[in-house]
């Protein structure tokens, strides 16, 4: 079974629209989990989420903490910069 179980949300905060869609908001990160693991179910029932990638670089380290915070209220999974605090949170989720 090559398809994938584990899938890990990439986002980046600063972000005002859709990479080359000036017209397109960010959707939330509710719908892009919602709408990312309908698809993958489609060929792997058992995909799940183990995460969110945040690329904070462009914040403060108070602002980042506060996005990060916010996307593990929301969503309910662990919500890391890679960068900043590695990926241990995620791994630990496929374990």
């Amino acid at each position: 079974d090559l398809q994938p179980s584990a899938l890990v949300l990439c986002h980046e905060p600063t972000r005002t629209h859709m990479r080359g869609l000036p017209n397109r908001s960010l959707p939330t990160l509710s719908a892009c989990v919602n709408a990312n693991l309908e698809a993958a179910q489609v060929v792997a029932p058992q995909a799940r989420f183990v995460g969110v990638s945040v690329n904070t670089q462009h914040l403060s380290k108070a602002d980042a903490r506060t996005v990060l915070n916010a996307a593990e209220k929301e969503l309910g999974l662990p919500a890391i910069d890679p960068a900043r605090d590695g990926v241990d949170r995620i791994i630990d989720e496929l374990l």
